[in-house]
């Protein structure tokens, strides 16, 4: 990918980051993101058709940076990759400052899914997609549920048990 395209992507994910720490992401518009990120409205839509685009493409990058802090690259067939992705999640639930809206909370899922969905199209499974969806939202309802328990247990510990419970689903070896 070209350098500036990619610098103009980062500028716009922190912006967005950047105001997400401050309010509500249904109150941010796109104006707020170019002039925090300091770029013209006409750049954002060169690279984004919305602020959703952009939310989902933030939240994906991050989770491609904390699997590869892990050096994870999911394909569909190993517990232990499944097990970082988990904790990936649980990662980014108790890194916010602040509860996570519902767009949020989607652009998570997705972020997951895209990432299983690949893994696993490598390898037959039937329904790939509707297999991907499933995992995805019960890593996401499950490490939901964890991050808001009170003294909840070691994120290790709930990843285990996820990916116990999960990995059934996609016919991983134990």
């Amino acid at each position: 990918m070209d350098p500036r395209i990619r610098r103009t992507r980062q500028l716009l994910q922190q912006a967005l980051g950047k105001l997400l720490e401050k309010q509500e992401f249904d109150d941010i518009s796109i104006h707020d993101i170019t002039e925090e990120a300091t770029v013209n409205r006409a750049t954002f839509y060169d690279h984004y058709p919305d602020k959703f685009a952009l939310l989902t493409c933030m939240v994906g990058c991050r989770f491609q940076e904390l699997l590869a802090e892990r050096k994870v690259q999911f394909e569909g067939t190993c517990a232990s990759e499944l097990r970082a992705i988990v904790l990936a999640v649980c990662d980014y639930l108790t890194n916010g400052k602040r509860p996570l809206e519902p767009h949020m909370e989607s652009a998570i899922v997705t972020a997951v899914r895209a990432i299983l969905l690949a893994g696993i199209k490598q390898h037959g499974v039937t329904s790939p997609e509707m297999t991907a969806a499933a995992v995805s939202w019960a890593i996401y309802g499950a490490a939901k549920e964890w991050a808001q328990t009170p003294d909840r247990c070691p994120s290790e510990e709930i990843a285990g048990t996820v990916t116990t419970l999960v990995s059934p689903i996609l016919q991983l070896p134990k």
